[in-house]
């Protein structure tokens, strides 16, 4: 051990002690939750048995010096508290003899070469496809990110005991149907690792969506989608893991630009690209490259090539249109959707002319899809607005108004309508 010590008295050592102490939570704690939840096979008890060995650290650091290697230090003594309350236990009531076994036998493996494997592990558990999609996001912020229940809950505004709820749920549908804590075998890892990225973009695209007029909470959602999204990417770099960290940090970039100080919405168009962070885009075009090399490509890494596309053009009237398209239509291969078809139009719109992508809207419409979705007819109604046809437009943009529910975008379709009323 490290004697705090040797070069600080008493009390400075005690001050030295409590500061590793206080940077091991912050650097180690999921790490080690991770490993004793893979010792005891228990989440409840892995977090109680974590809480346990940073009191212990508390205690005993100033005095003993901080370890050489301290999350072995953490596992090995919160597998022991625990080992110590499964025995409490079995001396008063009926205990889980499975548990206790697992506990007693663990051994002392918090050096094992697979300890860093936990983490991936814990991900893939809390994204079992056996759980509900709200239980995996919940259990993944979580018991992953270490978010408190109070801010998962204000992030997305549900009542703190529901989201409690739902955790409590998730932990006894793993304990239950005994899902394995475990990466999954090679033969089922493409279709597990959908179900985590769709997980990790949730979470993003939560925070994204709401980083304008939202609370602070919920903007910083989009921050612990790309810590995720950079664990999973360096725990299991697929291809799709790095195209979904691409697409995130593409994105993100852009964060400082899409509001007005008013924190009104700025279009992509209208963006001061000066604002932009250009280190974020840089690495995300990088791990872009990465993963179209791999040829092992899908949906996240086409999205992230697009908005490569955007965040490289030096001016919006210098974006290269064709290739967007082109990779509109790669996408919509392997992902056809309604609201990809949208997105390509109205980058057909900026390649060939407003009139082609408004018919590709208007078809869009007419048969039946997105007739809910804002974006759709706000689309429509810009195309039409640029045409000059300012009655059709202002209709358009009253039916997005009304499937509008956040206060900055309706600011800006009301502005729109303010401005076709002056013409």
């Amino acid at each position: 051990m490290n004697r705090a010590g040797d070069v600080a008295g008493p009390d400075g050592a005690a001050t030295a002690a409590q500061r590793a102490v206080e940077a091991a939570y912050r650097d180690e704690s999921r790490a080690v939750l991770a490993t004793l939840i893979r010792l005891l096979g228990d989440f409840d008890l892995a977090e109680e048995a974590l809480h346990e060995a940073f009191r212990a650290a508390l205690e005993q650091w100033p005095e003993q010096g901080v370890p050489d290697n301290p999350r072995a230090w953490l596992v090995s003594a919160g597998r022991f508290k625990a080992i110590d309350r499964v025995r409490r236990q079995a001396r008063f009531v009926a205990f889980d003899a499975d548990l206790h076994d697992r506990a007693a036998d663990a051994g002392d493996d918090a050096e094992a070469p697979d300890i860093h494997d936990d983490r991936l592990r814990l991900i893939f558990t809390c994204c079992h496809p056996a759980l509900a999609p709200d239980a995996q996001v919940a259990l993944t912020l979580r018991e992953v990110c270490g978010l408190a229940t109070e801010e998962i809950a204000a992030a997305f505004l549900v009542p703190a005991p529901t989201l409690a709820q739902r955790i409590v749920r998730a932990k006894a549908k793993i304990r239950e149907a005994r899902i394995p804590y475990e990466v999954p075998a090679a033969a089922e890892l493409s279709a597990r690792l959908d179900a985590v990225l769709r997980v990790i973009y949730l979470v993003f695209n939560e925070g994204y969506a709401a980083s304008t007029g939202a609370t602070l909470l919920r903007h910083d959602l989009a921050g612990e989608a790309i810590r995720l999204g950079r664990l999973l990417a360096a725990l299991l770099p697929e291809p799709e893991a790095m195209g979904l960290l691409a697409l995130m940090l593409l994105h993100d970039a852009r964060r400082a630009a899409r509001t007005s100080p008013d924190g009104d919405v700025v279009l992509l168009e209208d963006q001061d690209r000066a604002l932009w962070d250009r280190a974020q885009i840089a690495e995300g075009a990088a791990l872009v490259e990465r993963a179209l090399a791999s040829r092992r490509f899908g949906a996240y890494t086409l999205q992230a090539a697009i908005a490569a596309v955007h965040a490289q053009a030096p001016s919006a009237d210098r974006t290269d249109w064709r290739e967007i398209v082109g990779l509109y239509d790669a996408l919509l291969e392997r992902e056809p959707s309604p609201v990809i078809e949208l997105n390509r139009a109205v980058a057909v719109a900026m390649r060939d002319g407003a009139p082609a992508g408004l018919a590709l809207v208007e078809a869009l419409l007419a048969r039946g899809a997105l007739l809910e979705y804002r974006f759709a007819h706000a689309a429509r109604a810009d195309l039409l607005r640029r045409l000059g046809r300012n009655d059709e437009a202002r209709a358009a943009y009253r039916r997005a108004l009304e499937l509008t529910k956040q206060d900055a975008e309706r600011r800006f379709l009301e502005r729109r309508l303010a401005e076709l009323a002056a013409r």
